[in-house]
């Protein structure tokens, strides 16, 4: 094995991910060795932290984890008992996989750069990171607002929709240079233009959306753009008076294969990943009622859609399927 003294931050791309990779990277900085950052989705993750462990890289790597038993069979062999845990995530296929590894933090009451900063808190830092651990705080808040949906700060809104318009690498360059959660004028403008476009974006997929019953609202490709999803799906599941169960918004990658969110209120959404995902084909993840799939370039949207409907059906069947307990047995005893 080839040996790297690198810090390799993975992260997603969303707010959450680009906060969380912004916090490693200030977090990290005082230890002097050269930082690597990769942001990705989860069709790339698993190949990137086994090409790191390879390598020797330390690793932190934040909202988001493997799809392949494999990659944790390969953590579990490199892991040491005497170190540090360098997985921070806040999803539920997470904790419920990997809840209990000494390498992970999961706590999904929290967003996965709040998971991180708490954390952070608890450790031994020096004077200077633990003052741009401090100061950070009010982004972290803003980050898991956002993330969680709870809606009480509206900057939180504006601050995604940076990500939309920079991208998240532009955002995350901007907060390695000033961390600040301050939005300065301009962006502030750009942001709340943007969202007023989205406004109208949002009325043109309502009247395109695909509705099986009351099982699926399904949002074709090309219709949103990126970083309108949890927003859009926020309006047609809590502003719809005849909600679907489940909202999902397909989009083709420039790879040529499909990224399909998934969105729902009663943990649904995270279901149909456990249904479907299979590390090969489908992958995906997530926490209940926010995920993603990743179909390969060979299916189609109507394809997508059935196979969506035909998991929404299977979970419907098992949750309605009677629970016969031994107190209905033994009632049945008794009549023979």
């Amino acid at each position: 094995m080839q040996t790297e003294n690198v810090l390799h931050i993975i992260s997603h791309t969303d707010l959450d991910g680009v906060v969380s990779a912004a916090l490693a990277w200030h977090a990290n900085r005082s230890f002097g060795l050269p930082i690597k950052v990769s942001l990705m989705g989860y069709g790339e993750i698993d190949n990137a932290i086994l090409e790191s462990l390879d390598s020797g890289q330390k690793l932190t790597v934040l909202d988001l984890f493997c799809q392949r038993e494999q990659t944790v069979d390969q953590i579990d062999r490199t892991f040491t008992e005497s170190s540090p845990p360098f997985v921070f995530d806040h999803h539920k296929s997470t904790y419920d996989r990997y809840g209990n590894r000494k390498w992970a933090v999961v706590d999904t009451g929290y967003c996965a750069a709040m998971v991180y900063w708490r954390w952070l808190r608890e450790q031994k830092l020096d004077d200077s990171t633990r003052k741009i651990v401090e100061e950070i705080e009010p982004l972290i808040k803003i980050t898991n607002d956002r993330d969680l949906w709870l809606g009480e700060i509206p900057e939180s809104r504006l601050w995604q929709g940076l990500v939309t318009i920079c991208g998240p690498w532009g955002v995350l360059m901007r907060l390695v240079s000033d961390s600040s959660a301050e939005l300065t004028k301009g962006e502030r403008d750009s942001a709340q233009n943007f969202v007023d476009l989205q406004e109208e974006r949002f009325e043109h997929a309502k009247a395109r959306i695909l509705r099986t019953g009351d099982d699926l609202s399904f949002v074709g490709d090309g219709l949103l753009e990126f970083g309108d999803v949890s927003d859009f799906c926020g309006l047609i599941l809590d502003r719809d008076p005849n909600p679907p169960m489940l909202a999902a918004v397909s989009a083709k990658r420039m790879g040529g294969d499909w990224a399909l969110s998934l969105r729902s209120r009663d943990g649904l959404a995270g279901k149909i990943i456990t249904l479907l995902k299979d590390g090969k084909k489908v992958r995906g993840g997530g926490h209940g009622d926010a995920a993603a799939l990743y179909f390969p370039y060979s299916y189609n949207e109507v394809q997508i859609r059935d196979t969506v409907l035909a998991a929404i059906k299977q979970e419907k069947e098992r949750t309605q399927a009677p629970n016969v307990t031994l107190g209905d047995i033994f009632k049945g005893l008794d009549k023979i």
